[in-house]
């Protein structure tokens, strides 16, 4: 037992406790990941068979890493665990049991371009408006229907579904989702939402395989258990049923992927599934400073819907938290590059201990100009990832191809792709008379003479024979020798060779790193198999959640919160604290949308480890407009005393309370405002209270709105109109408010209820 020696008490207890239902909530930055490893390692020295054991993650990544501190603890016998993300694992097991459900086990898995691509082939021959039934929507609107488990026929025959597509003008819906489903299954094809769906309809269907899987997976871990749909929920719930060894880690804290389907009900429900249930609580912080992890339990307090925990550090207090306030969104970005460059330069740091977090992706340009304009090195996480990159996608369809000849979308992108003399026309053809006779587009192209003209035929005769001289070599070629064999034989390698431009140098080089990187697959001692389908089946399962950030790139990080989660940083600045940008505009309709609002702003304040600075705007623009912006009210739930102002620049208006020196005593020393020392004024927060609306309070529409009239503002209270200037749908409204002074608003954005005409 001396391994567990380096485990807190806490910890200990849920490491040891390895028999029936088990939740541990790991607060931000309490080991939770070593708490994972131990206890499968202690499952292990128990002697329960790594082969019964099956832990479920949310990246890759992740697994990665648990497998490595697994097989430190107890050796290669971590080798034999089914551990990996819900999509790899239950790939893996839908391709030992597809032929049950009528797959192949070689199918193909489509990622989200692919899908896209099919579904816009569908659009267009079903002569639909591409404005209306968007692919991006289509896209979503099927995952979502397949995360809740609703299959194409569920979906056709629900009165409510059909009656909301109605009303929006999108009647046939139902339809594309069920051609949808059938393209797929023509071209041997799942796409993400299908690893989940038909790994439920299987231990739906089969009593026979959900029988085999409830007795293999003996004890199951899953991790982030906040972050699972209802999909992944039932999946893990059946599975569990038989042993009920289950333990399931995560915060619900960090809950910040609804808009994925993630169900944030599953983690605090859970006791109701199994009332026997073991909870262990890891409080105690590791990443951050007490300052940090003080400010975070400020924040996530003000959340109803949570399951209660004290989480504290015992690092040193650290640096107040500093909120930072800039004229404009410009301004904001040369603020916190300047400091970025300043707080480097006296404390000796590296630009990788910076990252600069923002609520959308819009908001990195500011950033990106500012830092370009001092010279600082820096990446932008969660762009296109490499395997997106269009050369990337090339070869990899040829290697699609190769495997399973019935991918619809791996053919058209290779066919005439280097050109081949077989046009769109060609390719329109094969497709018409495979679905004329009721055949794949392979099945024509092995037979070209029978479907097609003469001169056409000869060209895909070709391209028939070069996949399967392919399908061929690949049986007894390692991953590597098959990659390259395709590369050079396909045309692509010398097609990109002859291209002398910038961008066709970098476009080579990106092949050669892919053919580095099934090189250094090939020569993993750590796997059996390396021929070019297993490379490919891992390939298929990677996200650009399993983008790490490079520890040996010199760069300040910069990514969205969302891309923050699960990262840590010496200093973290996060920017954009404005309403209607964080918290979103489209999260304040409900307590349940805000409430994920602030659970994303916690986990922004917790990837902080030693310094957290917070900023905002008091203009931005909008859609080409300037718009004033308002403080976060994320801003006013903190704890002041945890707090620093930093306000370089006086207030573009003193209307703002925020900024009213007086009405708060601050005292002014050089460029920073600090609270005041006097023990007769208590405050809880570093903004006066705000108003508080009427019981009766809901916004007017002001396209009547008059000089004279008064009004009432959810925060600003009540006032009059003074003034209105500017023509629709720009006008804005100078009104004296009685609290807080005078205001400039713009009407489409401000939120006016009219009390009083004159």
């Amino acid at each position: 037992m001396d391994y567990l020696q380096g485990l807190n008490p806490e910890q200990q207890r849920a490491v040891q406790q390895i028999k029936g239902p088990v939740m541990i909530i790991a607060g931000a930055g309490s080991g939770k990941t070593r708490v994972i490893t131990y206890r499968v390692a202690h499952l292990i020295r128990n002697r329960v068979d790594p082969f019964n054991i099956l832990v479920l993650t949310f990246t890759n990544k992740a697994a990665r890493e648990m497998r490595d501190r697994i097989n430190h603890l107890v050796g290669t016998e971590a080798k034999n665990i089914w551990m990996g993300t819900f999509h790899s694992v239950f790939a893996k097991l839908l391709r030992v049991e597809a032929d049950k459900i009528g797959y192949p086990n070689n199918f193909t898995i489509y990622d989200t371009d692919d899908s896209k691509s099919v579904l816009r082939a569908i659009l267009k021959e079903m002569n639909l408006d591409d404005k209306l039934y968007n692919a991006n929507f289509v896209h979503n609107r099927i995952s979502a229907a397949k995360n809740n488990l609703v299959s194409w026929q569920e979906y056709q025959q629900n009165d409510q579904i059909q009656a909301d597509d109605l009303s929006t003008g999108r009647g046939h819906l139902g339809k594309i989702y069920e051609t949808y489903v059938n393209r797929c299954f023509r071209a041997g094809a799942m796409d993400f939402d299908d690893l989940l769906f038909k790994t439920n309809e299987l231990l739906k269907n089969f009593p026979d395989v959900l029988n085999k899987y409830q007795h293999k997976f003996k004890y199951l871990m899953v991790d982030e258990y906040q972050d699972t749909n209802f999909s992944q929920y039932l999946i893990v719930k059946k599975l569990a049923a038989v042993n009920e060894n289950i333990c399931v880690v995560g915060d619900d804290a960090q809950s910040i992927y609804a808009f994925r389907g993630a169900n944030i009900q599953n983690i605090l429900n859970f006791e109701k599934d199994y009332p026997d249930l073991k909870i262990f609580k890891l409080e105690q912080n590791y990443r951050s400073t007490q300052n940090i992890v003080n400010v975070a339990n400020s924040i996530i307090a003000n959340n109803k819907e949570q399951l209660k925990k004290n989480v504290f550090s015992e690092k040193e207090s650290g640096d107040k938290i500093k909120v930072m306030r800039a004229f404009s969104d410009n301004e904001e970005g040369k603020l916190v590059a300047e400091a970025i460059m300043q707080e480097r330069s006296t404390k000796g740091l590296k630009w990788n201990d910076f990252a600069i977090l923002y609520r959308t992706n819009a908001q990195s340009r500011s950033m990106e100009e500012a830092l370009r304009k001092l010279g600082t090195p820096y990446k932008i996480y969660g762009g296109l990832s490499f395997y997106q990159r269009k050369e990337i996608k090339d070869l990899i369809a040829y290697f699609r191809l190769t495997f399973n000849p019935n991918d619809e979308e791996a053919l058209k992108r290779v066919i005439n792709y280097p050109r081949r003399g077989i046009g769109d026309t060609t390719v329109d053809r094969i497709i018409v008379s495979a679905d004329q006779h009721q055949i794949t587009p392979w099945e024509v192209i092995l037979n070209p003479s029978k479907y097609l003209d003469g001169r056409t035929s000869a060209s895909v005769g070709i391209f028939s024979t070069m996949i399967q001289s392919f399908q061929v070599i690949t049986k007894t070629l390692t991953a590597y020798e098959a990659a390259l064999h395709i590369a050079q034989h396909s045309g692509l390698l010398k097609d990109l060779y002859e291209d002398k431009s910038v961008e066709g140098l970098n476009r080579y080089e990106n092949i050669q790193e892919l053919l580095n990187g099934i090189k250094e697959f090939s020569e993993r001692e750590d796997i059996e198999e390396k021929g070019l389908d297993v490379f490919m089946q891992d390939v298929a399962l990677l996200t650009n959640d399993d983008k790490d950030k490079d520890p040996d790139a010199d760069t300040v990080s910069l990514m969205t919160i969302h891309s923050s989660k699960g990262l840590e940083f010496p200093q973290v600045y996060v920017v954009g604290l404005e309403e209607n940008l964080f918290p979103s505009q489209m999260s304040l309709n409900s307590r349940s949308d805000l409430e994920e609002e602030r659970r994303l702003f916690y986990v922004a304040t917790t990837r902080a480890e030693n310094k957290l600075t917070l900023s905002y705007a008091t203009s931005r623009f909008k859609f080409g407009t300037l718009i004033s912006c308002e403080p976060s009210r994320f801003l006013d739930e903190i704890d002041a005393q945890y707090l620093e102002l930093d306000f370089t620049a006086k207030p573009v208006s003193a209307s703002n309370p925020f900024f009213d020196d007086e009405r708060n005593n601050w005292s002014k020393r050089g460029d920073t405002f600090l609270k005041p020392k006097t023990a007769a004024v208590k405050t809880t927060s570093i903004l006066a209270k705000a108003h508080v609306p009427s019981a009766d309070f809901k916004p007017s529409d002001t396209s009547e709105l008059q000089v004279g009239m008064e009004v009432e503002h959810e925060r600003f209270g009540y006032g009059k109109v003074i003034s209105l200037e500017g023509k629709k749908p720009d006008i804005k409204a100078t009104i004296f408010f009685k609290e807080i002074g005078q205001k400039q608003l713009l009407l489409k954005f401000a939120k006016l209820m009219i009390r009083k005409n004159f």
